[in-house]
C-alpha cells in the first residue's frame, strides 16, 4: 500500500492551514515528507473542510504551483493535485504534477475530462454527498456502502466513455465528507465491498473528526488513531492512505506488518 503524504497550502484547512504558506516552511515540509517516505504528495490550495468557502482560480494556483515547483525542484516522487479546477489541474500538471485528485470526481468543471485526457495520470475520484459548504449539515443513506458504489459506477461508465482507461482511476469513498460517524465507520469495515470496481482504492480517514467523535481527542492528537486505521485498511484492500503524519503511519503499517 502506497503512502500520499498531504501538503496542504492553504491558510484555512482543518489540522494544518497557515503551516506551509511561506518558501522556508513549505521546503521542511517537502524534506520532512520525503524523508518520512511518502510514496506520493498531494498538493492541495483549497480547503475542504466541513463549512469551507472556496476560492477563485488565480488565488489557488499562486498557491499550488510554486508547491509543485518546489517540490519537483527536490524529489521525482509522484505529485498529484488536489483541485475541482480544471484551469488548476493543466497548470499544475505543467508545473510538474503527475495525477489529478477532484474531490468532485470530475463534476464541479466540465473541462476537467479534457485535463485528464491531456495527460496520462491517474485521476482520484471522490463520493462526496453535497459540498464542503453544507455537507455536514444532515448526511443520510439508506445504504451508504451501496450508494457510494452507485455513484462510483456511473462516474467509472461515464469517465470510460470519455476515453479515460479504468487502470487510471482511483476511487475514494470520502471519509467525512458528507457522512456521519457511523456512515464513516460503516465505510472502514466494508473496505472491501470498493473493491469489485477494478480500481484502486484511496482512504482518507487522516485525522478527520469522526477520531473527535469516537475518541474525544483533539485535532492535534489524532496521527496515532490514523496510524492504525491505514493499518487496518491496508489488510482489508486499500491501495492508497491520505495522511498528514507519513512517519508515524508507516511506522504503524510497519508493526502491523511484522506481527502478520
Amino acid at each position: 500500500m502506497k503512502i500520499m503524504g498531504i501538503l496542504n497550502v492553504t491558510p484555512d484547512s482543518f489540522s494544518d492551514g497557515g503551516k506551509y504558506i511561506n518558501e522556508a516552511t513549505l521546503e521542511k515540509r517537502i524534506k520532512q515528507l520525503i524523508r518520512e517516505g511518502a510514496d506520493i504528495i498531494d498538493v492541495g490550495g483549497e480547503s475542504t473542510r466541513p463549512f469551507a468557502e472556496p476560492v477563485d482560480a488565480e488565488e489557488e494556483l499562486k498557491r499550488v504551483v510554486p508547491a509543485i515547483r518546489k517540490i519537483r525542484s527536490m524529489s521525482e516522487l509522484p505529485v498529484s493535485i488536489d483541485t475541482t479546477k480544471a484551469v488548476v489541474a493543466r497548470e499544475a500538471i505543467a508545473a510538474g504534477a503527475t495525477m489529478i485528485n477532484d474531490i468532485s470526481a470530475l463534476r464541479y468543471d466540465t473541462d476537467m475530462i479534457e485535463v485528464a485526457k491531456s495527460f496520462n495520470g491517474e485521476v482520484i475520484i471522490m463520493h462526496m454527498q453535497g459540498t464542503p459548504e453544507d455537507m455536514q449539515v444532515n448526511p443520510e443513506y439508506t445504504d451508504v456502502v451501496a450508494e457510494i458504489n452507485d455513484f462510483f459506477q456511473e462516474r467509472i461508465d461515464w469517465m470510460e466513455g470519455q476515453g479515460i482507461d479504468r487502470a487510471r482511476i482511483i476511487l475514494d469513498p470520502g471519509i467525512g465528507f458528507g457522512k456521519s460517524l457511523e456512515h464513516n465507520l460503516t465505510i472502514l469495515r466494508n473496505v472491501s465491498a470498493f473493491k469489485g470496481h477494478g480500481c484502486q482504492l484511496l482512504i482518507g480517514h487522516s485525522r478527520k473528526s469522526f477520531f473527535g467523535e469516537l475518541l474525544e481527542i483533539p485535532v492535534g492528537e489524532r496521527d496515532w488513531p490514523t496510524g492504525i486505521v491505514s493499518a487496518y485498511v491496508e489488510r482489508t484492500g486499500a491501495d492508497v492512505v491520505r495522511v498528514h503524519s507519513v512517519g508515524e503511519t508507516g511506522k504503524s503499517l510497519q508493526l502491523v506488518r511484522a506481527l502478520s
